[in-house]
């Protein structure tokens, strides 16, 4: 199954992939190096990853698979050991009768694919993949949380013990602590191991929070996945001290005190991926409830077309963007993205002639060549006390977490009437109620009216995966519909989308709802932006100056063609990309 230089050569010039002269001087350089060829045709651009990965797998004759999407049967995937797995890039991912299909980075590896047939017993089919593939499955190697628990809660020490000179005799490499210390230590590993497991799931399932709740009885474990809680776990009570205590251990919290609140964080590491924890601790009836926000320092901002906006409302955002004052506000509640957006914003805005320094609670992405502070109030530094000494660092943009006072609102408004570019979130519920909040904040109108260029208010939807449900809305539907929107100017942007024809009603439209899966239970995978985006025209402005209601201004809005949040969503289920029961969810419950 080896490639040979001269083979893999002719393949790569046969396909245009690379010339002559290009591979001689890169097999050179392998030879000084003592690497391989396709090491260092990869390292300097010749060709991408994923196109040699198909060719050798061509060459070979063997099937070239993905498997980043890929869900494993547990039971298959401990057929191979994880220490293994790792160690040699391959996975067990089908069996079918004496069968058992892998997936490896190196189809050459003969030693390793004798060595699993000699331990399973099996007839080995190599398939040759990609590493994005092989972490996804690798991830999988977690086990679940009722057998993970389970195994944990009922064992006696002497089967920890046991289990422990098991894993000596399969690998004697390893360093075994004596019998003594393992005693003493089975039940702390017990809730390391949770606590861990619980961790690691909650990434694996890309949680965005981790709530364990004390209850009478038991401890109950949710997590919200796609802005929306599920239960995953219920808990011994007896366990509760032990859990909260080794929470406060990681983030340095005060092991002795229940009656207080308590904030920390800390890290977690490892090879495939890299999160900041973020921790809140509160005294409830039966003990401590924590919730544990998760924050991955390796994403990076999206772009605002990724995030979900587009057309009208992205020419808006675009152009307040090329302005060099006054202030842009995202509005929504707590979890619709507002910070998500304003990252995306800072990283279009992020060039070498501007300086852009932030004030947050917390800091949930580092940005690299963006000037971060932290909020921290029982020392005294608060968004408006490091607003005041932001603006004394010659900044250019400046970013503040949250107006949550009319302390910061007034030091924000004076900073967008200096000469600066502002961005800010805001807790309302629409786009037109940012402007009555900032009045209720005793902000003068002519204030707001010189500053204000841009208030985008947005939710997150669920985003439906490529397999859903194709269906018509019938009379009963759309009379339902009827309650929360205008089914008549729905039309008529849905026409403007060319999404419906002149002669077309909504009744003629495809939506589309879930398909639930094995790879999506429920039918929905990642989420998407809907939005409402309010550009401070010179007759908004008049408004504002008058003091006028939420309803008049977002009339005068639409009037000038701002969509609503309600109305960009159904846009959204005509391209399929939601389904108008999501959209309703986020708006109307």
């Amino acid at each position: 199954m080896l490639i040979e230089h001269q083979q893999l050569k002719s393949f790569l010039l046969d396909a245009g992939l690379i010339t002559e002269n290009q591979f001689d001087q890169a097999l050179k350089i392998a030879k000084r190096e003592k690497k391989k060829i396709e090491e260092i045709l990869v390292s300097k651009k010749l060709i991408n990853q994923e196109d040699l990965n198909k060719l050798k797998a061509y060459i070979l004759g063997i099937p070239y698979i993905s498997l980043e999407e890929e869900i494993v049967d547990p039971e298959i995937l401990k057929i191979i050991p994880e220490p293994i797995a790792k160690k040699n890039n391959i996975v067990a991912f089908k069996k079918k009768g004496q069968e058992l299909q892998v997936a490896m980075l190196d189809p050459e590896d003969l030693k390793i694919i004798d060595f699993i047939k000699k331990k399973s017993n099996l007839k080995i089919l190599p398939r040759l993949t990609n590493k994005k593939s092989i972490e996804n499955i690798l991830s999988q190697y977690q086990e679940s949380l009722q057998a993970k628990f389970g195994k944990f809660l009922k064992k006696e020490t002497e089967e920890i013990i046991k289990e422990t000179e098991e894993i000596k005799t399969v690998f004697p490499g390893e360093i075994v602590e004596e019998k003594a210390d393992l005693e003493k230590k089975a039940q702390e590993i017990s809730i390391i191991s949770i606590i861990d497991t619980i961790l690691n799931r909650a990434i694996l399932r890309k949680a965005s929070d981790i709530h364990i709740e004390p209850m009478e009885k038991e401890i109950l474990i949710r997590y919200r996945i796609d802005g929306i809680l599920r239960d995953v776990m219920i808990l011994p009570v007896s366990l509760k001290s032990g859990i909260v205590a080794r929470i406060k251990v990681l983030s340095n919290l005060k092991l002795d005190e229940h009656r207080l609140p308590q904030d920390g964080r800390f890290k977690i590491e490892t090879e495939n991926y890299k999160y900041s924890c973020r921790i809140s601790i509160l005294p409830v009836h039966y003990g401590e409830k924590t919730v544990i926000r998760l924050l991955s320092e390796t994403a990076k901002p999206l772009t605002l077309e990724v995030l979900g906006l587009r057309g009208l409302g992205l020419e808006k955002m675009q152009r307040s963007l090329k302005k060099p004052v006054g202030m842009i506000l995202v509005t929504g509640p707590t979890g619709c993205g507002k910070t998500t957006t304003l990252y995306s914003v800072m990283a279009i805005l992020n060039k070498p002639e501007v300086n852009i320094s932030t004030v947050e609670d917390p800091i949930e992405y580092c940005m690299p060549k963006i000037n971060q502070t932290q909020v921290n109030p029982q020392i005294g530094l608060t968004f408006a006390n490091g607003l005041r000494a932001l603006l004394r660092q010659d900044p250019n943009i400046l970013m503040v977490g949250e107006i949550r006072d009319k302390e910061t609102a007034s030091l924000a408004i004076n900073a967008a009437l200096t000469g600066h570019l502002v961005l800010s979130t805001l807790h309302t519920n629409s786009a037109t109620g940012a402007i009555p909040r900032l009045l209720d904040m005793k902000i003068e109108p002519f204030l707001l009216s010189s500053t204000l260029n841009l208030i985008l208010a947005q939710r997150l939807v669920r985003r439906l995966v490529d397999e859903k449900q194709e269906y018509k809305l019938n009379k009963e539907e759309l009379e339902n519909l009827s309650k929360y929107c205008d089914l008549k100017k729905i039309e008529e942007i849905l026409r403007k989308e060319k999404l419906l024809t002149e002669k077309q009603t909504l009744s003629d439209i495809k939506f589309y709802r879930p398909q639930p899966s094995k790879k999506a239970p429920e039918g929905y995978k990642g989420r998407i932006g809907i939005y409402e985006v309010l550009e401070v025209s010179e007759s908004i402005k008049n408004l504002i100056q008058k003091k006028a209601s939420a309803d008049e201004i977002q009339r005068k809005a639409q009037e000038e063609g701002m969509r609503l949040m309600i109305e960009d969503g159904f846009i959204k289920a005509g391209l399929g990309l939601t389904s108008i029961e999501e959209v309703l969810r986020v708006i109307i419950e």
